[in-house]
């Protein structure tokens, strides 16, 4: 083991790539790592610890990262959840981690203590079916944005995908003739997703319905499946829309539908999570859908299925005859 004679601030490109390349994260995955230490880089800035290198890294560093995180409002003006927090922590923990396996001094990984979550912490939030309908209505099909949003929605309820997941579809990627024609069924997909984990995605013929009528409105030959229609003069620029892009849409229909729910493109994904063990699916099924590693993550929606085993104890085993 050795010191490093660079700032951390100077190891971090080399850790994505590292990601990329020997643990196998997707793109995206890596994406999300950039990003959430660029929060971690922005309290380097803000404390004039640009400089610090691994090894300098301290327990009272990062006692004050996680005070920093704890105050830290989001682009709502809402302080971030420790869910939230938590994303970050462990992005800094996976960075600490690289140094020990490229023999780095530094601090421990597990001196990065994760905020403790409370049930009310792990709730989720989702749509009931009628919620969802009222969703799906709101945009206005008479015109060929509306149209785009309304297959957008139908594809993020249809499949679970995440948003991210939905932005990087291509057009290639469906048979369009037989779309347009509107000759379809059922259609499935083969996705990489977080981690870089290939899951089977399907598509109900309603949502492949109004795929098929946004699809009839494109002229155009660029390969994304959804399109900003803002014009751009950088002939680079495939007009592929982007995850923020459907985090407002998703938040406008919302509000016109006036939901009690803050709803965003992951709402849908646990209301279709929701709706699949409503219907009575087996939650290995759901995790497999999902593309969950680990079967704890998908047991969040376990409010679904204890509900459930309340309502048949109420029924057949209340002591009231």
């Amino acid at each position: 083991m050795e010191k490093s004679t660079k700032p951390i601030i100077k190891h971090i490109s080399q850790f994505l790539e590292y990601c990329e390349v020997e643990k196998g994260l997707s793109p995206i995955s890596s994406k999300n790592y950039h990003n959430f230490l660029k929060v971690f880089i922005d309290w380097l800035r803000d404390h004039k610890l640009i400089d610090l290198k691994p090894h300098e890294l301290t327990p009272d560093h990062i006692w004050d990262y996680r005070l920093y995180l704890s105050r830290k409002k989001n682009y709502k003006g809402l302080y971030l959840k420790k869910t939230s927090q938590s994303y970050y922590l462990r992005a800094l923990r996976n960075l600490l981690n690289y140094f020990t396996n490229k023999d780095i001094i530094c601090l421990p990984a597990e001196k990065i203590k994760l905020p403790k979550l409370t049930e009310k912490d792990k709730a989720i939030k989702f749509l009931n079916f009628d919620q969802v309908k009222s969703l799906l209505e709101m945009p206005d099909i008479t015109k060929t944005d509306g149209l785009r949003d309304r297959a957008i929605l139908e594809v993020l309820f249809s499949t679970g995908m995440r948003v991210s997941e939905t932005t990087s579809l291509n057009i290639r990627q469906f048979n369009i003739k037989n779309l347009t024609g509107e000759k379809f069924s059922d259609q499935e997909l083969s996705i990489s997703g977080k981690g870089g984990r290939v899951r089977t995605v399907y598509f109900s013929n309603r949502c492949l319905s109004w795929l098929a009528k946004y699809l009839k409105t494109r002229k155009d030959m660029f390969p994304p499946l959804f399109i900003n229609y803002r014009p751009s003069t950088d002939t680079h620029n495939d007009r592929r829309l982007t995850p923020r892009s459907i985090e407002v849409m998703v938040k406008k229909y919302t509000t016109m539908a006036g939901l009690p729910v803050d709803a965003t493109p992951h709402t849908l994904r646990h209301s279709y999570a929701t709706d699949l063990l409503e219907q009575g699916a087996d939650i290995r099924a759901v995790q497999e859908l999902l593309g969950h590693r680990d079967i704890g993550t998908t047991q969040i929606y376990t409010h679904v299925t204890n509900k459930r085993l309340r309502d048949v104890y109420k029924k057949f085993h209340s002591g009231e005859k």
